[in-house]
């Protein structure tokens, strides 16, 4: 799994409206890259429901999010549409991203929960991970957040 420190490699995936999303091209914001192991899953619908509720929140402190999961791009765009996701939501079923950022699980072939917060620059910042805990992953990503911009990362309900 990438480090704290490490750069962050750079990938291309193709989003629910088939526009390819490179992390080159967020150059110059943070980019808040969460992994989770499948849709529709209790946990991992919970998780994506925290980052889609404070999306305006992360995107205030200066980041994007972009969400992936070992899923096909079919079942992801479901998951986004069911879920009323506006981030993208990349299908990972090659395994490719997961791979590059050492998020698999050996044997299960699925996603860590693990999130990268990747800086301006491409590196990583803070690499956050929770497997049971998925609430802790938004606290994280705001406190992470706020210690680079400075301002306030509470959490509204």
């Amino acid at each position: 799994m990438l480090k704290v420190g490490a750069p962050a490699p750079d990938f291309e995936g193709v989003d629910c409206g088939g526009q390819p999303v490179r992390l080159r091209d967020f150059r110059g914001r943070r980019v808040v890259l969460f992994f989770f192991p499948k849709a529709f899953t209790v946990g991992c619908t919970q998780e994506v429901r925290h980052f889609r509720d404070h999306q305006a929140r992360i995107q205030e402190l200066g980041a994007e999010l972009i969400g992936v999961s070992v899923d096909n791009v079919a079942k992801q765009c479901a998951f986004a549409k069911q879920e009323r996701i506006e981030f993208p939501l990349l299908g990972d079923s090659d395994r490719t991203l997961s791979e590059l950022f050492g998020v698999l699980w050996p044997l299960l072939r699925l996603d860590r929960r693990v999130t990268f917060v990747i800086g301006p620059q491409g590196v990583v910042e803070n690499v956050i991970q929770h497997e049971v805990r998925v609430s802790q992953h938004l606290e994280d990503v705001l406190e992470t957040l706020q210690r680079h911009t400075g301002a306030s990362a509470l959490v509204q309900p």
